[in-house]
Parts: C-alpha cells; sequence; structure tokens
C-alpha cells in the first residue's frame, strides 16, 4: 500500500512492515513517518527524539514518543519488545553506530536502517580532489556537520558480516530516494542512499 505523503524512502520501509507491528522509530523527527503507519497499518509504539519542537509535533500527531538521547543506549527497554526497530539517517551521526544496532537487535526482531553512502561516484571524486564531500544526502561543511561516522555500502555490509547481522534486503537509491538502473550492477558507486532490513542469524525473516 503507497502511503500518499511519505517520501520514496519511508515508502519501502513501510512496505517492508507488516501490519499491526509494534514499532520503534529511533530518531523520528516530527513523527510523520510513525503517525503514517498508524494510520495505514495499524502500528503501535513508540518514538524517539531529543529535539523539543519535534516531540511536540509529535505529540500533536498522536504519536506516543520519549524524549532520550540515544548515544546513552536502550537499555530501557526490554529484549525482542518491538518487531522492528528502525532508524532513517541518523546512524551516522552514532559515536558507536555498531554499539547501537547491536542494541536495536536486542530489543527488536528485526531492524530496519538508512544511510548516505559515502562511496558515491560524487563524493569520491571530492575527496580525489582533497575536499570533504558537501552533497544533498552529506549537506554539511566538515566543522558543522552531525555525521561522524560516514560509511560506504561495502563499509556497512562488511560490519553486518562482523557482527553476525543477516541482511534480508536492501534498497539503493539517488538522492531524490528513487532507485536508478545503474545502481543495481554498481551500489557502491552510484548509490546515494542505501536502505537495509536485517535480523539476528537466530530469527526468521517475516513474510
Amino acid at each position: 500500500m503507497k502511503i500518499i505523503e511519505l517520501r520514496s524512502e519511508h515508502q519501502i520501509i513501510a512496505e517492508w512492515i507488516t501490519n499491526g507491528a509494534r514499532i520503534l522509530d529511533l530518531g523520528c523527527g516530527n513523527g510523520a513517518f510513525l503517525a503514517a503507519l498508524q494510520n495505514e497499518k495499524e502500528v503501535t509504539g513508540y518514538g524517539i527524539e531529543i529535539d523539543p519542537d519535534n516531540i511536540v509535533d509529535c505529540i500533536s500527531k498522536n504519536v506516543k514518543v520519549i524524549q532520550a538521547n540515544l548515544d546513552e543506549g536502550l537499555s530501557g527497554f526490554d529484549a525482542n519488545s518491538f518487531d522492528y526497530v528502525v532508524m532513517t539517517q541518523t546512524i551516522q551521526a552514532m559515536r558507536f553506530p555498531h554499539k547501537v544496532i547491536n542494541e536495536m537487535l536486542r530489543i527488536g526482531t528485526e531492524v530496519i536502517v538508512t544511510f548516505p553512502n559515502l562511496g558515491h561516484w560524487k563524493h569520491r571524486f571530492k575527496l580525489l580532489k582533497g575536499n570533504i564531500p558537501v552533497t544533498a544526502p552529506l549537506p554539511n561543511s566538515w566543522f558543522e556537520t552531525p555525521n561522524i561516522h560516514i560509511c560506504t555500502i561495502g563499509d556497512f555490509e562488511k560490519l553486518c558480516k562482523s557482527l553476525g547481522i543477516n541482511i534480508l534486503e536492501r534498497a539503493i537509491l539517488d538522492s531524490t530516494h528513487r532507485p536508478v538502473k545503474t545502481m543495481k550492477i554498481f551500489p557502491n558507486l552510484f548509490g546515494e542512499v542505501a536502505i537495509y532490513r536485517t535480523c539476528k542469524a537466530s530469527f526468521k525473516p517475516k513474510t
């Protein structure tokens, strides 16, 4: 089911989520994505957000939200509390991304993350010229960026392998969050945004 008000990145994630699922949306922003899932797929769950203005927006949308700093961990949640734990465009801003991913897998059956791909050809070209990339997926200058652990698609997949994480599905998009044919052949070169659906090796994927 296509949810009209969502951008393509969130549309793909919504297609992976089953009706009535329990969701935790980390860095949920203004709550628009979780609100759409509640309305269209009858999910239940929470958002976690640190920005006070975004929290007010979440409440206005009837989204249950918890104010918290994700770098301080998810110890307040029991193991296997959620069907899906989602983090969009935030993992690269974490101090210890691998620890966050492991915590997400502890409390959720499946984990869905999205991040900008540093391996895109535009980024490589800027690095060859001696500059830190500033592009649509990475719009901030090096001295003001919140992204402290940016990676490539290849880096992320190596991390999953080292942590024993199963990759169930992935989608590779351009800067406008749409798929392009060349990304199927050379995802690490032409993909600007990566979306991964993952689970622990001990879990069976949902169908």
